[in-house]
């Protein structure tokens, strides 16, 4: 929360977080459903009852910066989504469902309707079959690319028929290709770590066009994780409509300096955001 807190105050317009279950049955923010890497130790979040969930670690790698760490602050306890939606009610928030667990996707629904949030609130998830449950519990939630339906799009980009397909999903959300092996450093897929492959990828991805055309719709573009501000720049020159970052003061003050200046303490209404996010 106290994360959280720190990128709202320094301008962030969203909030991109992942959601488990406890056994118990409370949703829980946290990136890992094990959470050794996180807090030391060896147990699914699916485990173990909310009081029994510990503390995270005094200091956590940044995943997408190698070989930095961030201290995690003061608050160290892992945060439950009803608070994140309480602190944050104008807020939108990307949900990333990692899990097949039809029980925590009506869970986060049912927080969704509670907080009047349906708008503003994401489902996401690179699982085509997980995205189609999330949205059969609620569809009136806008929902991002899956990686099937990914593909698809640059099929359709490529044979020119995208103008004329209906397309569904409000966001587009993907790694900005020059971070890996860089910033980042994935341990999988092993083809990742071989510079030509990472190159292709880019070639076919990052097309301004694309981006462009599915703005022109509505729909918007977010590229992750940029963590320098030459990963910033980049981003935007390719026309992405939003950028994800672990450092927010980082990011805010590119945007004061580079794009325009984004000013905290502005609200807009639940009905605003939800044009930001829906397809038009």
């Amino acid at each position: 929360m106290e994360a959280f807190t720190n990128a709202v105050e320094n301008g962030s317009q969203m909030l991109e977080m992942d959601c488990h279950l406890t056994k118990d049955g409370h949703v829980v923010v946290s990136h890992d459903e094990n959470l050794k890497r996180q807090t030391g130790m060896d147990k699914d979040i699916s485990s173990l009852n909310l009081e029994e969930l510990p503390l995270y670690k005094e200091r956590l790698e940044v995943e997408f910066n190698a070989g930095h760490e961030n201290k995690s602050g003061t608050d160290r306890k892992i945060a439950l989504l009803e608070d994140v939606f309480r602190k944050f009610p104008k807020i939108p928030v990307s949900i990333e469902i990692k899990v097949d667990n039809p029980q925590l996707m009506r869970e986060v629904s049912a927080l969704v309707k509670r907080y009047d949030r349906e708008s503003i609130t994401l489902w996401a998830s690179e699982d085509a079959k997980i995205l189609n449950k999330c949205r059969s519990v609620n569809g009136s939630m806008p929902y991002s690319f899956s990686k099937q339906r990914g593909v698809l799009l640059l099929l359709l980009y490529y044979t020119g028929l995208l103008p004329f397909v209906p397309v569904g999903e409000s966001v587009l959300q993907f790694y900005l290709p020059r971070i890996i092996n860089r910033t980042y450093k994935p341990e999988k897929p092993e083809i990742l770590k071989k510079s030509w492959v990472v190159s292709l990828i880019d070639k076919i991805t990052m097309r301004t066009n694309l981006f462009k055309h599915l703005a022109e719709r509505g729909i918007q573009v977010h590229l992750f994780v940029c963590n320098k501000n030459e990963d910033i720049k980049a981003a935007f020159d390719l026309g992405a409509t939003g950028v994800m970052t672990d450092y927010p003061t980082l990011l805010s003050t590119y945007v004061k300096t580079h794009v325009g200046v984004v000013d905290p303490d502005s609200s807009s209404t639940p009905e605003e955001e939800h044009q930001r996010l829906k397809q038009t």
